[in-house]
């Protein structure tokens, strides 16, 4: 026997409508608080993971300065009146050009008599060999003469001796014309002491003295302005010193890039040329290894001035097309914070890492391209599970 079975329904009532409008409310009323109580996001600064070249490289841990590649501190060898100075800071010489003089005619007048001395010295010495050379002939007919007896044999010994004492006077004569000329070069070398003269092509950039003055050359120990600075303008380099912690790793014809302050945002190329040999010590001051960087395009240095000051960074090694991050993102222990834009928290992470310098790190594990990495750890509230906005 089949019973059908009928359910009436209930109606809703006033009641019921009631409890769901108080439990929707109470949902509300929890959702809101949640929402005004939560904490108020951290502004982050991010940038993403990405390919990239990076580098490892050293840098010089004091300014470095532009130097000339060849600058002499000039003098002359002498003390002495500046009597001639035909030019002024600023011109161009060339190599052997007369830059300034001493007064120097007692010296002139030395030369002078010397010269006198020596051409005297030279025609004695003619005339005592041509005297040799008329007694060398005569000694010769007697000796002919004698051989057939038609003169004494004393006579032509006598002949011979006086061509041998002629021959004599004549070696005499030309040592001492020989002897004169040494005494005008030391006369003429004396003079050139009082004479300075460009060694190579280059600019006047400092002349410390004046007509009448006196100069004098430095004495051993004691350091004195030079009476003139020439600088060769047309080669440049720089000097750097860079860390004794950092230098065996350097060599020399690594590539390297230099900045000066003069040329704010501008980079030259250059070259490692020199290593010293010696670890530099100053008072207070790291230990440093000087290192020369020429620049490898010549005409880039034409705006350049001797003593700017310049920074090195010396490329060790390279890496192209890899993964990068920002180095200022990474924390110690290899660690960085990273940037969930989906549930906009903060998540440390551990990272592996390769190469690195000031402004790239190589990353070889631990994060994926694209993913952000937050560059502004310094800024308060900045840590794991934290809420933030990326600016």
């Amino acid at each position: 026997m089949v019973t059908d079975f009928h359910f009436k329904e209930r109606p809703v009532t006033k009641g019921h409508r009631h409890i769901a409008m108080l439990v929707a409310l109470a949902v509300l009323l929890f959702l809101a608080s949640w929402y005004l109580s939560r904490p108020e996001p951290i502004k982050v600064i991010t940038a993403a993971v990405e390919r990239g070249t990076v580098e490892a490289t050293v840098a010089n841990t004091r300014a470095g300065t532009v130097k000339a590649c060849r600058r002499a501190g000039l003098a002359p060898a002498i003390g002495g009146q500046i009597a001639d100075l035909p030019v002024k800071e600023g011109d161009r010489v060339t190599t052997g050009q007369l830059i300034l003089s001493l007064w120097n005619d007692d010296l002139r007048a030395q030369v002078d008599l010397a010269e006198s001395e020596a051409s005297a010295a030279r025609a004695r010495a003619e005339a005592s060999c041509l005297q040799a050379d008329i007694a060398r002939r005569d000694a010769e007919r007697l000796r002919k003469l004698g051989q057939s007896h038609a003169v004494a044999e004393e006579q032509v010994d006598t002949a011979v001796t006086k061509a041998k004492v002629s021959r004599a006077d004549c070696s005499a004569a030309q040592a001492s014309a020989e002897v004169s000329q040494a005494r005008l070069g030391v006369a003429r070398a004396q003079l050139e002491r009082t004479i300075l003269r460009a060694p190579f092509d280059g600019v006047i950039a400092e002349i410390n003295g004046e007509l009448s003055e006196y100069v004098t050359p430095s004495p051993p120990g004691i350091a004195t302005l030079p009476a003139i600075d020439l600088i060769d303008d047309t080669c440049f380099y720089i000097t750097a010193p860079i860390d004794e912690v950092d230098a065996p790793a350097i060599r020399a014809g690594m590539p390297a890039r230099i900045s000066l302050d003069a040329f704010a945002g501008e980079r030259f190329h250059g070259q490692v040329r020199r290593i010293a040999n010696f670890v530099r010590e100053r008072a207070k001051q790291a230990r440093t290894v000087d290192v020369e960087v020429a620049f490898s395009d010549a005409s880039e240095t034409a705006r350049l001035l001797a003593g700017y000051s310049a920074d090195a960074e010396i490329i060790l090694s390279q890496r192209a097309n890899t993964l990068r991050i920002p180095t200022e993102a990474v924390m110690e222990a290899s660690q960085v914070m990273v940037f969930n834009a989906d549930d906009e928290t903060l998540e440390k992470r551990t990272i592996e890492t390769g190469l690195a310098n000031w402004d790239w790190t190589e990353v070889s594990g631990g994060l994926q391209e694209g993913e952000q990495v937050v560059t502004s750890l310094d800024r308060p509230g900045v840590e794991d599970g934290a809420y933030a906005v990326a600016e």
